[in-house]
C-alpha cells in the first residue's frame, strides 16, 4: 500500500492524468536492472509513459534482445506501477526494440 493519494473518478482530467503519469515514472525509477543495479529510468530503458484512455501505457526496451531479464523486468515494472497506483489503474508494458538501446541513453549519475 502506498500513500500517493490516488483517486480515480469518472471522467479524466488533465491534472489526474499528469499525476498518474508522474507516479508511474517515480515507480519506474525504483525498478532496478538485476544485472547492472541501475534503475530503468536512469538506464534510459523507458521511452515513454502516458495515460491513454483508462490505463497507463509504458513503452520500454531492454539493453539487448537476449537480455536475461527480458521476461522478468517488464513484470517488475508493471507491478511497481500497479502498487504505486494502489491497483486502481490498469498498466500495459510494451517492449519495443526501435530505437535499439544504446549506452548513450543513460542519464548522468549524481554523486551525493
Amino acid at each position: 500500500m502506498t500513500d500517493n493519494n490516488v483517486t480515480i473518478k469518472g471522467g479524466d482530467s488533465g491534472l489526474e492524468s499528469a499525476r498518474l503519469v508522474e507516479l508511474a515514472w517515480k515507480a519506474l525509477s525504483e525498478v532496478y536492472d538485476p544485472e547492472l543495479y541501475i534503475d530503468v529510468v536512469s538506464l534510459g530503458l523507458v521511452y515513454g509513459v502516458k495515460f491513454d484512455g483508462d490505463k497507463i501505457k509504458v513503452d520500454m526496451t531492454l539493453t539487448t534482445q537476449g537480455c536475461p531479464a527480458a521476461e522478468l523486468l517488464p513484470i517488475i515494472a508493471e507491478n511497481a506501477i500497479v502498487e504505486a497506483l494502489d491497483g486502481q489503474v490498469p498498466v500495459a508494458i510494451n517492449i519495443v526494440w526501435d530505437p535499439p538501446w544504446d549506452p548513450s541513453f543513460m542519464k548522468p549519475t549524481q554523486v551525493d
